[in-house]
């Protein structure tokens, strides 16, 4: 395992910075306006609270930052539904980008998960 010494080496800020990137890029035409701002917007804090909570320097304000990110990705699933269900998206589109979603709060979780087992030790 490759040693993490910025936020940018971190492999699940990678994901969401494809993801949010993806994201502007299916709803760029869309003119739904609000809700083009709102899955934006969610999916920007993904990657954004991450990088954050890493800066910070502490290990459970990270956890913290990292649980608020883990929400704003399901905020962004959420919204692939209404996507979906509003043709906004096909529904191998909204599928594709729901996966990518799960995979970030999978793998946030799992660092969650790791970041408070170390502290308990």
């Amino acid at each position: 395992m490759a040693k993490i010494t910025c936020f940018e080496d971190m492999d699940i800020w990678q994901l969401a910075r494809k993801f949010t990137a993806n994201i502007y890029l299916e709803f760029r035409n869309n003119k739904d306006y609000s809700f083009r701002d709102q899955i934006q917007r969610s999916s920007v804090s993904v990657m954004n609270n991450i990088a954050e909570g890493y800066e910070r320097n502490m290990p459970n304000e990270f956890i913290r930052y990292l649980k608020i990110a883990k929400g704003s990705a399901g905020e962004a699933k959420s919204m692939l539904y209404v996507s979906e269900d509003l043709e906004y998206l096909s529904i191998q589109k909204a599928s594709k980008l729901r996966n990518a979603v799960q995979e970030i709060m999978n793998k946030t979780g799992s660092l969650i998960s790791y970041l408070e087992s170390k502290k308990k030790s």
